[in-house]
C-alpha cells in the first residue's frame, strides 16, 4: 500500500517524570501504533527552591530528544505535536531548555496549561477506553495530577493539581525512607491539595473511574504479577503501602511485579492515589488505554467523528484481516439471542465480551483454517485493542481459543476480567452460535428455544423437522453436546 494512503502522525509529551513519543498511522478506519518510546528523564527532580532547572536535568532531556529526533525526520511538521507540561510550565529558565530542544527536534514545542493538559488527557482516554455514562479520569504525572469528569467525548469538569509522583517523592520521601509517618504526611498534603475542588466532583458524580498514568499502570502490572485482578481498590492500595512500609526504604524495596525504573517514584504516586480514593470515595479503578499522547494524536486526525471505541477497534480488525462482517454479525446476533434466554443474566461486561468474541471469532482464518482458533487467540492477545483492558483481551483470547474442537480450559482459567463461572457460560454460548450459523447465508438461522436447567445442564430445542432438513448442523450440535458433557457441562438437544 502506498505510504501516502496511510499518513503518519507523531506526538511527544515532555512530562515531569518521563518523555514519551508516540507514532501512529491511520489504517482500516482505525489507528495503528507504529512506535511507542518512553525515557525516564525526571525533569521535575531538577527544580531547585527558586524553580530553576539544573543543568543535569536539562542535559538528560536534550539527550532523550536527540533520540526522538530521528523518528521525526520523515513525518511532515504539520503532523507532529510536541507539548511540555507541569515542570516546564513553572521552571523560571524553561526557555533555555526549550530553545535547544526545538533546535534538536526541528519542531516547535508548546507549553500547555494545566486545563489544556487535562482536556487532552480526557480526549486520549475517551478515544481509547470504553465506558458508559460519566467517568472520572485520574492522571498522576511527575509534577501535576489531573482530575477530569466527562462523558463520551466531552469533559464536564477538569482540574490540574500541583502534586505529582516526582515532587511528592522529593518532598515527603527525601532520603528514600518508606515509613508510615512519611506516607501519612504525603497523603495529608495530597488531601489538602484536593480539598478546594472536592465538592465539585462529589456534586457531579460519575459511574466509573479510569486511571491514565505510570503509577496506575505499575499498580495493575504489580497486581497481575501477584495473581490479583486488575481493578485498583483502596484495600489494595493500603496493602501495597503496607508492603512498602515493611521494606522500610527504597534500597530494600522489592515488590513482585514492580519495574525497577518505576521504583524511585512509586511511593509518591501511591500516596497521592490513596488520598484521591479516600477523598472522592472511589470504589475501584481500571487502567485507561491512552492519555495525553493519544489525545494529541486524535486532535490531528482527519477523522473527527468516531463510533464507540470498541466498535472502531472491531471494525478495524475485521477490515485488516479480511473477515466477513455479515457472518460476524450473524454469529453475534445468535449468541446474544441465546444469552438473553439465560435464567441468570450475564453481567454487563460478560454480555459485551460475548458480543466482541462473536464478532472476532474468525480472525484466525487470515492465517490458516488449520489451528484457526489458536491463531485467533494469539492475534487478539498480542494486538493493540483500544477500548479493552489487558484482562479483557486475555478473556477474548481464551474464548476464541475454545471456540471449537475439544474443550480448552487453559485460556479461560488464566483470565481475571470476569468470574470464572460466567466465562464458561459465554464460551458454551459462543461455540453453539458458531455451529448454528455455519450455513453462512441469510435466513439460515432457525428459531430455537434455550433453557437453563439445574447443575449447569442446558436444553436447546429446535422446530420439528429441522434436524431432518439440516443433518450436518444437527450432527455438529450432537458432537458439541458430547464435548460439553465430557467437560462437565451437560447439554441436551430436542
Amino acid at each position: 500500500m502506498p505510504s501516502s494512503t496511510c499518513p503518519l502522525y507523531a506526538a511527544i509529551d515532555l512530562g515531569s517524570n518521563s518523555f514519551h513519543m508516540l507514532v501512529v498511522r491511520e489504517i482500516g478506519g482505525g489507528v495503528q501504533t507504529l512506535s511507542k518510546i518512553k525515557r525516564k528523564v525526571r525533569l521535575a527532580s531538577g527544580l531547585d527552591a527558586d524553580m530553576r532547572l539544573d543543568k543535569e536535568s536539562m542535559i538528560r532531556g536534550w539527550q532523550c530528544l536527540s533520540l526522538f529526533s530521528e523518528q521525526l525526520r520523515d513525518i511532515p511538521i504539520e503532523q507532529v505535536r510536541i507539548v511540555a507540561t507541569a515542570t516546564l510550565r513553572c521552571a523560571s529558565n524553561a526557555q533555555e531548555f526549550l530553545d535547544k530542544a526545538e533546535e534538536i527536534l526541528n519542531n516547535k514545542i508548546r507549553i500547555i496549561s494545566g486545563d489544556e493538559e487535562a482536556k487532552l488527557i480526557y480526549r486520549g482516554v475517551a478515544q481509547t477506553s470504553s465506558g458508559n455514562g460519566k467517568r472520572l479520569v485520574i492522571d498522576i504525572g511527575g509534577a501535576s495530577t489531573e482530575l477530569i469528569v466527562g462523558e463520551d467525548n466531552e469533559a464536564y469538569l477538569l482540574n490540574s493539581l500541583d502534586m505529582g509522583c516526582v515532587t511528592w517523592m522529593k518532598r515527603y520521601f527525601p532520603d528514600g525512607e518508606l515509613s508510615s509517618s512519611n506516607f501519612e504526611a504525603a497523603k495529608e498534603a495530597a488531601c489538602k491539595v484536593i480539598n478546594p475542588v472536592l465538592s465539585d466532583y462529589r456534586r457531579l458524580g460519575w459511574n466509573s473511574c479510569v486511571g491514565a498514568s505510570g503509577t496506575i499502570q505499575a499498580l495493575v502490572e504489580l497486581f497481575t504479577e501477584q495473581g490479583l485482578d486488575e481493578r485498583i481498590t483502596l484495600a489494595k492500595l493500603n496493602s501495597v503501602s503496607a508492603q512498602m512500609i515493611e521494606a522500610g526504604s527504597l534500597a530494600n524495596l522489592e515488590l513482585k511485579g514492580l519495574a525497577a525504573d518505576r521504583k524511585p517514584v512509586f511511593a509518591g504516586g501511591v500516596a497521592i492515589l490513596t488520598a484521591i480514593f479516600e477523598q472522592l470515595s472511589v470504589v475501584d479503578m481500571t487502567v485507561a488505554g491512552g492519555a495525553l499522547r493519544e489525545g494529541l494524536v486524535y486532535s490531528m486526525l482527519s477523522q473527527r467523528e468516531f463510533s464507540t471505541v470498541r466498535q472502531r477497534t472491531i471494525d478495524s480488525i475485521i477490515h485488516r484481516h479480511s473477515m466477513d462482517p455479515l457472518q460476524a454479525n450473524r454469529v453475534k446476533d445468535c449468541a446474544l439471542s441465546l444469552a438473553l434466554q439465560l435464567q441468570q443474566p450475564l453481567s454487563k461486561v460478560g454480555y459485551s465480551m460475548l458480543h466482541c468474541a462473536a464478532m472476532l471469532h474468525e480472525v484466525g482464518l487470515s492465517i490458516a483454517f488449520k489451528h484457526a482458533p489458536r491463531h485467533a487467540a494469539y492475534i487478539i492477545d498480542h494486538a493493540d485493542l483500544p477500548g479493552f483492558t489487558r484482562a479483557q483481551q486475555h478473556l477474548l483470547s481464551g474464548l476464541l481459543l475454545n471456540q471449537r474442537g475439544p474443550w480448552e480450559n487453559s485460556g479461560l482459567e488464566q483470565q481475571n476480567a470476569i468470574h470464572s463461572d460466567e466465562t464458561i457460560v459465554i464460551s458454551r454460548i459462543l461455540r453453539l452460535a458458531i455451529i448454528i450459523c455455519m450455513r453462512r447465508v441469510e435466513g439460515s438461522v432457525p428459531e430455537f428455544d434455550f433453557q437453563q436447567q439445574p447443575k449447569q445442564a442446558w436444553l436447546l430445542s429446535f422446530p420439528e423437522q429441522w434436524q431432518r432438513d439440516h443433518p450436518l448442523r444437527a450432527a455438529e450440535l450432537h458432537l458439541e453436546a458430547q464435548t460439553q458433557q465430557l467437560a462437565g457441562y451437560p447439554l441436551s438437544l430436542k
